[in-house]
């Protein structure tokens, strides 16, 4: 295709499909990056809110302009930023080569242009994230959404953690090597895939699965592979929703099952089926399947901790 190829998963399918339909347009305030305090160490907690169809969105603020609804998309592989918050928050912006951004189906849609953003904040303007000078890609988003903020590309070079009960998101500067799991969870490697370093872990049936905080699936699988669940029945109609690129996807809920991650076994978990997906499309565990967690991400490490909502 000439280009990078950028997937930014099932997180953009489903999120897009719902923003379209909202037709309300988010206020924007600008900002004085001058006034905005500058080399925070450790960062606050920021604090999320969890809309159905649209994902978790936090206030965002960028080089000090803002604040702007951005959604947590550990699936995305890179920062997405509108053109519209490019041009609001004043941000440099460079030519790139062309970036090939696609989604769950065979849609494709491009970009060779990327803002460089010095700093971000997120939940207060003050609450700066400790990470370096990064790149956002300039794509078309709906109105009621300004962008897409990958954690692993936001915090780098650390690791964070996504408290989805208590809807937190916090930098993670500790190491997991060698931690005990915490009571009913557990800590497995990060497998990482030549395309990236979204965060894929092994299931005990030898699966990969992508760990998607922006779609609003449980488990979610293609339906070349949904032999795997069994004879499930449908438990809803076929959902129909379009990928950042484009293209159509639908996806059908059927009965629960149960997902081990190591020694965690996750019993009753949402499943969907997917149709209309490209071949490789891998498995996804969605927000629906991640809802009871805390989830640490220890990039440096390669490890993810899953510590159960039960223990706070």
């Amino acid at each position: 295709m000439g280009g990078k190829l950028s997937i930014a998963f099932s997180a953009l399918a489903i999120m897009m499909g719902a923003v379209l339909s909202t037709g309300a347009a988010p206020t924007f305030a600008q900002g004085n990056p001058s006034q905005v305090r500058a080399g925070v160490v450790s960062p606050q907690p920021a604090r999320f809110r969890v809309e159905n169809g649209r994902g978790l969105l936090v206030k965002t603020w960028i080089n000090g302009s803002g604040p702007y609804i951005f959604a947590i998309d550990t699936g995305a592989g890179s920062n997405l930023i509108a053109e519209r918050v490019a041009h609001e928050a004043r941000l440099a912006v460079n030519t790139t080569p062309t970036t090939i951004v696609g989604g769950l189906t065979g849609g494709r849609t491009s970009t060779n242009r990327a803002a460089v953003i010095n700093q971000i904040a997120l939940g207060d303007r003050n609450n700066v994230l400790p990470s370096s000078k990064q790149t956002a890609l300039i794509v078309s988003l709906p109105p009621a959404l300004d962008g897409i903020l990958d954690p692993t590309e936001a915090f780098a070079p650390y690791g964070y953690s996504i408290d989805i009960p208590n809807e937190l998101i916090q930098v993670f500067q500790g190491n997991l090597q060698g931690r005990q799991p915490p009571p009913g969870g557990a800590i497995v490697p990060w497998v990482r895939r030549s395309d990236g370093n979204r965060p894929f872990v092994r299931l005990r049936d030898n699966r990969i699965a992508l760990l998607d905080t922006g779609s609003g699936f449980g488990l979610a699988v293609s339906e070349r592979d949904a032999v795997i669940i069994g004879s499930n029945h449908p438990r809803s109609g076929a959902v129909s929703t379009r990928d950042i690129g484009g293209g159509s996807i639908s996806s059908r809920r059927v009965a629960p099952t149960t997902v081990s991650i190591g020694e965690l076994e996750l019993r009753g978990v949402p499943t969907d089926i997917l149709f209309g997906v490209e071949r490789d499309a891998p498995v996804i565990l969605g927000r629906d399947a991640l809802r009871p967690f805390k989830i640490t991400f220890d990039p440096r490490r390669r490890l993810i901790e899953f510590d159960p909502a039960v223990n706070r």
